[in-house]
Protein backbone atom coordinates (compact mmCIF):
# COMPACT_ATOMS: atom_id res chain seq x y z
CA UNK A 1 0.00 0.00 0.00
CA UNK A 2 1.79 3.48 -1.04
CA UNK A 3 0.91 6.22 0.95
CA UNK A 4 0.36 9.85 0.49
CA UNK A 5 1.27 12.38 3.25
CA UNK A 6 0.57 15.77 2.79
CA UNK A 7 3.33 17.16 4.53
CA UNK A 8 1.01 20.80 4.35
CA UNK A 9 -1.53 19.21 6.42
CA UNK A 10 0.74 17.74 8.72
CA UNK A 11 2.01 20.82 9.08
CA UNK A 12 -0.93 22.93 9.87
CA UNK A 13 -2.49 20.19 12.34
CA UNK A 14 0.92 20.44 14.25
CA UNK A 15 0.84 24.36 14.27
CA UNK A 16 -3.18 23.96 15.09
CA UNK A 17 -1.97 21.50 18.29
CA UNK A 18 0.51 24.35 19.26
CA UNK A 19 -2.19 27.52 19.46
CA UNK A 20 -4.21 25.00 21.33
CA UNK A 21 -1.36 24.48 23.54
CA UNK A 22 -1.04 28.05 24.09
CA UNK A 23 -4.85 28.85 24.79
CA UNK A 24 -5.31 26.13 27.15
CA UNK A 25 -2.16 26.22 29.02
CA UNK A 26 -2.42 30.27 28.79
CA UNK A 27 -5.32 31.89 28.06
CA UNK A 28 -8.06 29.88 29.58
CA UNK A 29 -5.89 27.55 32.54
CA UNK A 30 -2.79 29.34 33.31
CA UNK A 31 -3.02 29.47 36.86
CA UNK A 32 -5.01 26.57 37.52
CA UNK A 33 -2.17 24.59 35.81
CA UNK A 34 0.60 26.98 37.71
CA UNK A 35 -1.38 25.96 40.85
CA UNK A 36 -1.62 22.11 39.76
CA UNK A 37 2.29 21.84 39.11
CA UNK A 38 3.78 24.32 41.59
CA UNK A 39 5.68 26.23 38.28
CA UNK A 40 5.11 30.01 38.45
CA UNK A 41 7.56 30.63 35.78
CA UNK A 42 5.21 30.41 32.56
CA UNK A 43 8.27 31.92 29.78
CA UNK A 44 9.08 28.88 27.59
CA UNK A 45 12.85 29.10 26.71
CA UNK A 46 13.17 29.37 22.66
CA UNK A 47 14.55 26.00 22.94
CA UNK A 48 11.40 24.18 24.58
CA UNK A 49 8.72 26.62 21.77
CA UNK A 50 11.25 24.55 19.34
CA UNK A 51 10.69 21.14 20.59
CA UNK A 52 7.26 21.42 21.18
CA UNK A 53 6.52 22.27 17.27
CA UNK A 54 8.73 19.42 16.45
CA UNK A 55 6.86 16.82 18.53
CA UNK A 56 3.54 18.22 17.41
CA UNK A 57 5.01 17.94 13.73
CA UNK A 58 5.82 14.01 14.39
CA UNK A 59 2.53 13.74 16.27
CA UNK A 60 0.77 15.01 13.42
CA UNK A 61 2.67 12.77 11.00
CA UNK A 62 1.99 9.65 13.41
CA UNK A 63 -2.01 10.97 13.52
CA UNK A 64 -2.51 11.33 9.66
CA UNK A 65 -0.29 7.82 9.17
CA UNK A 66 -3.14 6.22 11.57
CA UNK A 67 -6.09 7.80 9.57
CA UNK A 68 -4.56 6.72 6.12
CA UNK A 69 -4.20 3.09 7.29
CA UNK A 70 -8.06 3.68 8.95
CA UNK A 71 -9.00 4.59 5.74
CA UNK A 72 -7.70 1.35 3.96
CA UNK A 73 -8.31 -0.91 6.22
CA UNK A 74 -11.03 -0.52 8.49
CA UNK A 75 -13.14 1.41 6.19
CA UNK A 76 -13.48 4.44 8.42
CA UNK A 77 -12.82 7.42 6.64
CA UNK A 78 -13.84 10.97 6.86
CA UNK A 79 -14.01 12.76 9.54
CA UNK A 80 -15.99 10.38 11.61
CA UNK A 81 -12.98 7.72 11.10
CA UNK A 82 -10.20 10.81 12.00
CA UNK A 83 -12.00 11.38 15.20
CA UNK A 84 -12.45 7.41 16.25
CA UNK A 85 -8.89 7.11 15.38
CA UNK A 86 -7.98 10.03 17.39
CA UNK A 87 -10.04 9.15 20.21
CA UNK A 88 -8.35 5.29 20.37
CA UNK A 89 -5.03 7.01 19.75
CA UNK A 90 -5.82 9.10 22.53
CA UNK A 91 -7.39 6.51 25.10
CA UNK A 92 -4.58 3.71 24.67
CA UNK A 93 -1.45 5.53 24.74
CA UNK A 94 -1.70 9.21 25.74
CA UNK A 95 -4.00 8.30 28.74
CA UNK A 96 -2.80 5.05 29.73
CA UNK A 97 1.24 6.67 29.51
CA UNK A 98 -0.11 9.83 31.42
CA UNK A 99 -1.89 7.27 33.82
CA UNK A 100 1.42 6.07 35.09
CA UNK A 101 3.65 8.57 35.05
CA UNK A 102 0.84 10.25 37.14
CA UNK A 103 1.27 7.35 39.87
CA UNK A 104 3.85 7.11 40.13
CA UNK A 105 4.77 11.10 40.56
CA UNK A 106 2.42 11.44 42.76
CA UNK A 107 0.53 14.53 40.79
CA UNK A 108 -2.98 15.76 41.74
CA UNK A 109 -5.57 14.47 39.62
CA UNK A 110 -6.50 17.32 38.50
CA UNK A 111 -3.29 17.54 36.37
CA UNK A 112 -4.11 14.77 34.89
CA UNK A 113 -7.22 15.73 34.05
CA UNK A 114 -6.59 19.17 32.61
CA UNK A 115 -3.41 17.49 30.20
CA UNK A 116 -5.38 14.77 29.09
CA UNK A 117 -8.43 16.79 27.80
CA UNK A 118 -6.01 19.28 26.30
CA UNK A 119 -4.39 15.89 24.11
CA UNK A 120 -8.23 14.70 23.49
CA UNK A 121 -8.68 17.75 22.03
CA UNK A 122 -5.59 18.37 20.48
CA UNK A 123 -5.98 15.18 18.58
CA UNK A 124 -9.28 15.77 17.86
CA UNK A 125 -8.81 19.05 15.73
CA UNK A 126 -5.79 17.57 14.23
CA UNK A 127 -7.70 15.02 13.17
CA UNK A 128 -10.15 17.05 11.83
CA UNK A 129 -7.42 19.19 9.58
CA UNK A 130 -5.89 15.96 8.29
CA UNK A 131 -9.20 14.22 7.55
CA UNK A 132 -10.89 17.21 5.43
CA UNK A 133 -7.60 17.91 3.59
CA UNK A 134 -6.96 16.07 -0.02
Amino acid sequence: MEVHVNYLAVATAAVASYIIAAIWYGAIFSKLWQRLTGITDMKPAPMNIVLVLIGSFVMAYVLDHSIIFGDAYLKTGGVHGGLMGAFFIWLGFVATVTLCTKLYEKKPWGLWILDNAFWLISLMVMSIILSLWP
